[in-house]
């Protein structure tokens, strides 16, 4: 494996940044990162370059288009168009060079809205996944779909992986696309700084929620790529859940915010409740996440004082 050349779309992002050092430390060599800088994925042209350039084995597809319950509301089709076309033509195309494996990261928006808790991966088709996020999560879903039919009539071997909500050290904190922990670090940061005395949050923060540090997941995502060889979908993730409220609660207590909070409750909640099913994962190739949520919650809070302090853009 370690000889194997591999290219990791979304290299350059978030998680991608995370698991092309997690690869790197493992002892890989040959690693692509595929930014968005040099290749758009919705094209199917930059896709065939993007091939040709680095030749890989293994594709681990992370790109995608993403964003909070906001951004989802907001650009629906921009969401279900650009994440099914880079899903479907990036395995297409890795099918027709005949590489070695294709690793699919999939979404839990792709669960449905009413999924009982914890989501195991047999219920991924009982339901309609939860209006705000359907767009992306079935867009998304349909690389399950092309995984076990490319397995099916070609052989290829390609597999699917369900994250839960990923945070941690780099985390995108634009207040127009970043998620429920960003946002809420830098609501609490920023209200510090500027001596502001209450904060608005979404929702009623009864919906409840799992999170997953970034570097576990790369963890998870190295071993599956190489363990596992089977297109039935696996989730991965922490395995616990907390309400919103309660996590505005710890953010709150963990930045030193010391105003009032008030809940708009005319904004959505989202998906009811979330928390994944994990034993799959630990018993197809034995990943268990190891960052203690409180601890992952303070390491990405001091990585982002620090990155503010050292880009103003980040605070702005």
């Amino acid at each position: 494996m370690k000889n194997k050349r591999i290219t990791v779309t979304g290299g350059k992002g978030f998680l991608g940044k995370h698991l092309v050092r997690k690869l790197k430390e493992s002892g890989y060599t040959q690693i692509f990162s595929a930014g968005h800088s040099n290749y758009d994925l919705v094209m199917r042209e930059d896709i065939r370059r993007m091939y040709e350039d680095s030749n890989p084995d293994i594709v681990i597809h992370l790109a995608a288009k993403v964003g909070g319950i906001g951004f989802n509301h907001e650009n629906p089709a921009t969401l279900f168009y650009e994440n099914l076309m880079m899903g479907v033509q990036m395995l297409h195309e890795g099918c027709l060079r005949e590489i070695e494996k294709f690793v699919a990261i999939g979404t839990i928006c792709a669960y449905p809205k009413f999924t009982p808790v914890p989501f195991k991966e047999e219920d991924l088709w009982n339901g309609y996944p939860e209006e705000t996020n359907a767009p992306y999560g079935l867009a998304k879903k349909m690389m399950l779909v092309q995984s076990q039919a490319y397995r099916r009539q070609y052989g290829f071997n390609s597999i699917f992986l369900l994250p839960v909500n990923l945070y941690g050290p780099g985390d995108n904190f634009d207040p127009q696309s970043s998620h429920v922990i960003p946002a809420l670090i830098k609501k609490c940061v920023e209200a510090n700084l500027n001596n502001e005395k209450e904060i608005i949050i979404w929702g009623t923060g009864e919906a409840t929620r799992e999170f997953f540090y970034v570097e576990d997941a790369a963890d998870a995502i190295t071993l599956a790529t190489e363990k596992y060889n089977k297109s039935d979908p696996v989730n991965i993730g922490a395995g616990f859940e907390i309400s919103i409220k309660e996590l505005v609660g710890l953010i709150v207590e963990l930045t030193g915010f010391e105003g009032r909070i008030i809940w708009d409750t005319s904004k959505p909640d989202g998906q009811p409740r979330r928390m994944l099913d994990t034993t799959k994962a630990l018993k197809e190739f034995d990943f268990k996440a190891k960052t203690d949520f409180r601890e992952g919650l303070k390491m990405t809070i001091e990585w982002y004082r620090k990155a503010a302090g050292r880009n103003s853009e980040i605070v702005n």
